[in-house]
Protein backbone atom coordinates (compact mmCIF):
# COMPACT_ATOMS: atom_id res chain seq x y z
CA UNK A 1 0.00 0.00 0.00
CA UNK A 2 1.21 3.60 -0.61
CA UNK A 3 1.78 6.33 1.48
CA UNK A 4 -0.73 8.64 -0.31
CA UNK A 5 -1.45 11.72 1.00
CA UNK A 6 -4.95 12.31 2.89
CA UNK A 7 -7.57 13.99 0.77
CA UNK A 8 -8.81 16.10 2.56
CA UNK A 9 -12.67 16.79 1.91
CA UNK A 10 -14.22 20.47 2.19
CA UNK A 11 -17.03 19.81 4.01
CA UNK A 12 -16.60 16.25 5.22
CA UNK A 13 -12.90 15.87 7.18
CA UNK A 14 -12.50 12.41 7.99
CA UNK A 15 -11.52 10.92 11.50
CA UNK A 16 -8.32 12.20 12.57
CA UNK A 17 -5.42 10.00 11.81
CA UNK A 18 -4.33 8.74 14.94
CA UNK A 19 -0.67 7.34 15.45
CA UNK A 20 -2.10 4.27 15.11
CA UNK A 21 -4.29 4.54 11.78
CA UNK A 22 -3.85 6.75 8.43
CA UNK A 23 -6.94 7.59 7.30
CA UNK A 24 -7.59 8.71 3.40
CA UNK A 25 -10.50 10.08 1.55
CA UNK A 26 -11.10 9.01 -2.32
CA UNK A 27 -13.49 11.48 -3.88
CA UNK A 28 -15.76 9.70 -6.58
CA UNK A 29 -17.14 11.97 -8.79
CA UNK A 30 -20.97 12.71 -7.77
CA UNK A 31 -21.01 10.11 -5.44
CA UNK A 32 -19.46 10.86 -2.00
CA UNK A 33 -15.99 9.93 -0.88
CA UNK A 34 -14.51 6.06 -0.47
CA UNK A 35 -12.77 6.55 2.81
CA UNK A 36 -9.36 4.19 2.95
CA UNK A 37 -8.52 3.25 7.18
CA UNK A 38 -4.97 1.49 7.19
CA UNK A 39 -3.91 -0.07 10.69
CA UNK A 40 0.24 1.88 11.24
CA UNK A 41 1.77 -0.31 13.08
CA UNK A 42 4.03 -2.00 10.49
CA UNK A 43 7.05 -2.60 12.83
CA UNK A 44 4.43 -5.12 14.51
CA UNK A 45 3.17 -6.24 11.43
CA UNK A 46 -0.33 -4.43 12.48
CA UNK A 47 -1.10 -6.23 15.67
CA UNK A 48 -3.93 -5.33 17.66
CA UNK A 49 -3.34 -3.82 20.88
CA UNK A 50 -6.40 -1.59 22.87
CA UNK A 51 -5.31 1.46 21.44
CA UNK A 52 -5.62 -0.05 18.05
CA UNK A 53 -8.86 -1.17 18.79
CA UNK A 54 -9.94 1.83 20.11
CA UNK A 55 -8.91 4.06 17.35
CA UNK A 56 -10.83 1.40 14.74
CA UNK A 57 -13.66 2.11 16.70
CA UNK A 58 -13.59 5.98 16.82
CA UNK A 59 -12.55 5.24 13.05
CA UNK A 60 -15.94 3.72 11.78
CA UNK A 61 -18.19 5.47 13.96
CA UNK A 62 -17.30 8.82 12.36
CA UNK A 63 -17.16 7.09 9.09
CA UNK A 64 -20.87 6.03 10.07
CA UNK A 65 -21.66 9.46 10.83
CA UNK A 66 -20.22 11.02 8.02
CA UNK A 67 -22.91 11.06 5.52
CA UNK A 68 -20.04 12.30 2.45
CA UNK A 69 -18.42 8.84 3.14
CA UNK A 70 -20.14 5.90 1.06
CA UNK A 71 -17.95 2.75 1.13
CA UNK A 72 -15.04 2.36 3.79
CA UNK A 73 -11.94 -0.15 2.74
CA UNK A 74 -9.87 -1.32 5.88
CA UNK A 75 -6.25 -2.40 5.04
CA UNK A 76 -2.75 -3.11 6.83
CA UNK A 77 0.13 -0.55 6.49
CA UNK A 78 3.27 -2.28 4.89
CA UNK A 79 3.96 -4.93 2.82
CA UNK A 80 3.79 -8.18 4.64
CA UNK A 81 0.55 -8.10 6.57
CA UNK A 82 -3.23 -6.72 6.57
CA UNK A 83 -3.21 -7.87 11.07
CA UNK A 84 -0.90 -10.27 11.80
CA UNK A 85 -3.02 -10.91 15.23
CA UNK A 86 -3.50 -9.68 18.34
CA UNK A 87 -0.71 -7.65 20.60
CA UNK A 88 1.14 -10.64 22.04
CA UNK A 89 3.14 -8.40 24.22
CA UNK A 90 0.32 -6.62 25.51
CA UNK A 91 -1.63 -9.72 25.93
CA UNK A 92 0.83 -11.82 27.79
CA UNK A 93 0.04 -10.01 31.20
CA UNK A 94 -3.19 -9.85 31.31
CA UNK A 95 -5.29 -11.43 34.53
CA UNK A 96 -8.15 -13.07 33.70
CA UNK A 97 -10.64 -10.76 34.07
CA UNK A 98 -8.68 -8.28 32.13
CA UNK A 99 -8.12 -10.91 28.99
CA UNK A 100 -12.42 -10.86 29.09
CA UNK A 101 -12.32 -7.37 29.02
CA UNK A 102 -10.04 -7.41 25.81
CA UNK A 103 -12.02 -9.81 24.23
CA UNK A 104 -15.53 -7.94 24.69
CA UNK A 105 -12.99 -4.64 23.48
CA UNK A 106 -12.23 -6.13 20.14
CA UNK A 107 -15.84 -7.52 20.48
CA UNK A 108 -17.48 -4.71 20.53
CA UNK A 109 -15.10 -2.61 18.07
CA UNK A 110 -15.81 -5.78 15.32
CA UNK A 111 -19.51 -5.66 15.69
CA UNK A 112 -19.69 -1.76 15.35
CA UNK A 113 -18.11 -2.64 12.04
CA UNK A 114 -20.32 -5.60 11.07
CA UNK A 115 -22.99 -3.76 11.81
CA UNK A 116 -22.25 -0.57 9.75
CA UNK A 117 -24.74 0.99 7.27
CA UNK A 118 -22.13 1.36 4.67
CA UNK A 119 -20.10 -1.39 3.09
CA UNK A 120 -16.94 -2.45 4.19
CA UNK A 121 -13.65 -3.92 2.08
CA UNK A 122 -11.63 -5.83 3.90
CA UNK A 123 -8.12 -5.52 1.71
CA UNK A 124 -5.96 -8.22 2.60
CA UNK A 125 -2.53 -7.31 1.80
CA UNK A 126 -0.78 -10.10 3.78
CA UNK A 127 -1.08 -12.25 6.79
CA UNK A 128 -4.56 -11.80 8.31
CA UNK A 129 -3.79 -14.16 11.31
CA UNK A 130 -5.68 -14.28 14.62
CA UNK A 131 -7.48 -11.38 15.70
CA UNK A 132 -6.11 -9.85 11.97
CA UNK A 133 -8.68 -12.84 10.55
CA UNK A 134 -11.42 -12.24 13.11
CA UNK A 135 -11.39 -8.45 11.67
CA UNK A 136 -11.50 -9.14 8.36
CA UNK A 137 -14.39 -11.49 8.95
CA UNK A 138 -15.96 -8.66 10.66
CA UNK A 139 -16.35 -6.73 7.08
CA UNK A 140 -19.11 -7.32 4.69
CA UNK A 141 -16.40 -8.23 2.08
CA UNK A 142 -13.28 -9.35 1.60
CA UNK A 143 -10.40 -9.11 -0.78
CA UNK A 144 -7.42 -11.15 -0.72
CA UNK A 145 -4.17 -10.89 -2.26
CA UNK A 146 -2.53 -13.97 -3.94
CA UNK A 147 0.04 -14.03 -1.40
CA UNK A 148 -2.03 -13.66 1.36
CA UNK A 149 -2.45 -16.23 4.19
CA UNK A 150 -5.31 -16.62 6.76
CA UNK A 151 -5.74 -18.64 10.26
CA UNK A 152 -6.61 -18.73 13.76
CA UNK A 153 -3.38 -20.07 15.15
CA UNK A 154 -4.74 -18.98 19.09
CA UNK A 155 -4.12 -22.48 19.64
CA UNK A 156 -0.18 -22.59 19.38
CA UNK A 157 0.10 -19.74 22.24
CA UNK A 158 -2.71 -21.52 24.52
CA UNK A 159 -5.31 -19.62 23.67
CA UNK A 160 -8.38 -19.49 21.51
CA UNK A 161 -9.83 -16.83 19.73
CA UNK A 162 -11.77 -14.12 21.40
CA UNK A 163 -12.48 -11.60 18.83
CA UNK A 164 -15.46 -14.02 17.68
CA UNK A 165 -13.66 -16.07 15.39
CA UNK A 166 -14.92 -19.41 16.40
CA UNK A 167 -18.07 -17.93 15.44
CA UNK A 168 -17.67 -15.80 12.41
CA UNK A 169 -15.52 -18.84 10.37
CA UNK A 170 -18.23 -21.35 11.59
CA UNK A 171 -20.86 -19.24 9.56
CA UNK A 172 -18.71 -18.61 6.51
CA UNK A 173 -16.59 -21.65 6.37
CA UNK A 174 -18.58 -24.34 8.20
CA UNK A 175 -18.13 -26.33 11.05
CA UNK A 176 -15.26 -28.90 9.32
CA UNK A 177 -12.99 -26.00 8.31
CA UNK A 178 -13.13 -23.80 11.44
CA UNK A 179 -12.49 -26.77 13.72
CA UNK A 180 -9.58 -27.72 11.37
CA UNK A 181 -8.20 -23.67 11.48
CA UNK A 182 -9.05 -23.28 14.99
CA UNK A 183 -7.67 -26.83 16.43
CA UNK A 184 -4.34 -27.44 14.21
CA UNK A 185 -3.52 -23.34 14.12
CA UNK A 186 -1.78 -23.77 10.93
CA UNK A 187 -2.73 -20.82 8.21
CA UNK A 188 -4.03 -21.59 4.51
CA UNK A 189 -3.50 -19.91 1.54
CA UNK A 190 -5.35 -17.20 -0.34
CA UNK A 191 -6.83 -20.16 -2.53
CA UNK A 192 -7.83 -21.90 0.12
CA UNK A 193 -9.93 -19.51 1.71
CA UNK A 194 -11.40 -18.86 -1.73
CA UNK A 195 -12.36 -22.60 -1.96
CA UNK A 196 -13.59 -22.30 1.77
CA UNK A 197 -15.80 -19.06 1.76
CA UNK A 198 -13.86 -17.12 3.96
CA UNK A 199 -12.57 -14.58 1.11
CA UNK A 200 -14.59 -13.12 -1.77
CA UNK A 201 -12.04 -12.79 -4.56
CA UNK A 202 -8.33 -13.19 -4.78
CA UNK A 203 -6.34 -10.90 -6.49
CA UNK A 204 -2.69 -10.53 -7.63
CA UNK A 205 -0.82 -9.20 -5.00
CA UNK A 206 0.43 -6.54 -7.70
CA UNK A 207 -3.43 -5.91 -8.53
CA UNK A 208 -4.69 -5.55 -4.94
CA UNK A 209 -5.08 -2.09 -4.26
CA UNK A 210 -6.88 -0.88 -7.91
CA UNK A 211 -8.93 -3.94 -8.12
CA UNK A 212 -10.26 -3.31 -4.68
CA UNK A 213 -10.73 0.22 -4.99
CA UNK A 214 -12.36 -0.56 -8.45
CA UNK A 215 -15.07 -2.22 -6.35
CA UNK A 216 -15.53 0.59 -3.69
CA UNK A 217 -16.11 2.85 -6.61
CA UNK A 218 -18.73 0.26 -7.89
CA UNK A 219 -20.39 1.04 -4.11
CA UNK A 220 -19.88 4.26 -4.06
CA UNK A 221 -22.03 4.75 -7.34
CA UNK A 222 -24.64 2.18 -6.32
CA UNK A 223 -28.24 3.55 -4.21
CA UNK A 224 -27.12 3.89 -0.69
CA UNK A 225 -30.21 3.43 0.87
CA UNK A 226 -30.05 -0.01 -0.82
CA UNK A 227 -27.16 -1.15 0.22
CA UNK A 228 -27.94 -0.29 3.56
CA UNK A 229 -31.41 -2.33 3.59
CA UNK A 230 -29.30 -5.15 2.11
CA UNK A 231 -26.48 -5.03 4.73
CA UNK A 232 -29.36 -4.41 7.58
CA UNK A 233 -31.51 -7.48 6.07
CA UNK A 234 -28.58 -9.82 6.14
CA UNK A 235 -27.32 -8.90 9.70
CA UNK A 236 -30.74 -9.43 11.08
CA UNK A 237 -32.00 -12.85 8.59
CA UNK A 238 -28.04 -14.09 9.92
CA UNK A 239 -29.18 -13.83 13.28
CA UNK A 240 -33.29 -15.18 13.20
CA UNK A 241 -35.10 -17.53 11.93
CA UNK A 242 -36.05 -17.91 8.25
CA UNK A 243 -39.57 -16.87 9.07
CA UNK A 244 -38.36 -13.47 10.69
CA UNK A 245 -35.98 -13.26 8.59
CA UNK A 246 -38.55 -13.09 5.38
CA UNK A 247 -40.82 -10.72 7.19
CA UNK A 248 -38.21 -8.41 7.84
CA UNK A 249 -36.81 -7.66 4.19
CA UNK A 250 -40.45 -7.57 3.37
CA UNK A 251 -40.86 -4.48 5.35
CA UNK A 252 -37.50 -3.30 4.19
CA UNK A 253 -38.62 -3.61 0.69
CA UNK A 254 -41.40 -1.39 1.30
CA UNK A 255 -39.74 1.03 3.29
CA UNK A 256 -37.19 1.50 -0.32
CA UNK A 257 -40.64 2.43 -1.92
CA UNK A 258 -40.57 5.79 0.20
CA UNK A 259 -37.05 6.47 -1.12
CA UNK A 260 -36.05 9.02 -4.17
CA UNK A 261 -33.25 6.35 -5.00
CA UNK A 262 -36.06 3.70 -6.15
CA UNK A 263 -38.00 6.18 -8.59
CA UNK A 264 -34.35 7.04 -9.77
CA UNK A 265 -33.31 3.57 -10.33
CA UNK A 266 -36.45 2.96 -12.18
CA UNK A 267 -37.22 5.32 -14.15
CA UNK A 268 -33.80 4.76 -15.40
CA UNK A 269 -34.01 1.53 -16.27
CA UNK A 270 -37.27 2.46 -18.23
CA UNK A 271 -35.44 5.42 -20.19
CA UNK A 272 -32.20 2.78 -21.17
CA UNK A 273 -29.96 5.19 -18.87
CA UNK A 274 -27.98 5.23 -16.16
CA UNK A 275 -29.28 5.94 -12.56
CA UNK A 276 -27.96 9.11 -10.53
CA UNK A 277 -28.54 7.86 -6.94
CA UNK A 278 -28.72 10.79 -4.44
CA UNK A 279 -28.87 8.32 -0.85
CA UNK A 280 -32.47 10.44 -0.23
Amino acid sequence: MTDTPMTQHPANAPAPATPLLRIEDHPVEGHGLIRRIAIDRPERLNALNAATLDALHAAFDAAAADPAVRVVVLTGSGPKAFVAGADIAEMSALSPAEGRDFSLRGTRMMRRMEKMPKPVIAMINGFALGGGLELAMSCHLRIAADTAKVGQPEINLGLIPGFGGTQRLLRLAGRAATLELCLLGAPIDAARALALGIVNRVIPAADLETETMKLAEQLAMSAPLALRGMLDCVNVGGECGIEEGLEYESAQFGLIFSTDDMREGTKAFLERRKPGFSGR
